[in-house]
């Protein structure tokens, strides 16, 4: 069978909930969940109910919001990447908290400089002695 990749976008949405919307032959299909593999999951499930695709056969590009995109890559410090991205840490700090909303420009900077660090990480290379 051949892969089904859909982006799904992510947002947070009350409290630590996270919102999920994928759009399919002109539906739009939404739900909840505590977090991104449960939010998954239950995307597929009406995706199955509603469009017959097969769970196994489908692929989500995810596409976060702020809030979201620090709450599945945990491991990354918010200082840090401001630092990296030339801005103020508590402004980055208020745009995952929910506390204000990025502008298309500043999330534009915020992706570049990920994107940056990705890279640099894909070049690094672990020896033992």
């Amino acid at each position: 069978m051949e892969i089904v990749k859909i982006p799904l976008i992510i947002e947070r949405g009350e409290g630590k909930v996270l919102w999920g919307r994928v759009e399919y032959n002109g539906n739009l299909i939404t739900d909840f969940a505590n977090s991104i593999p449960e939010l998954e999951e239950k995307i597929k499930i009406l995706l199955f109910d509603f469009e017959e695709l097969n769970p196994d056969n489908i692929q989500f590009e995810h596409q976060f919001d702020i809030y979201s995109l620090f709450q599945r890559f945990d491991f990354l410090k918010i200082s840090t990447v401001a630092e990296h991205a030339g801005m103020n840490p508590g402004l980055l700090r208020q745009y995952v908290s929910g506390a204000k909303n990025p502008s298309e420009e500043q999330a534009k900077k915020i992706e570049r400089t990920l994107h940056k660090l990705a890279q640099e990480l894909q070049k690094a290379s672990i020896f033992t002695s």
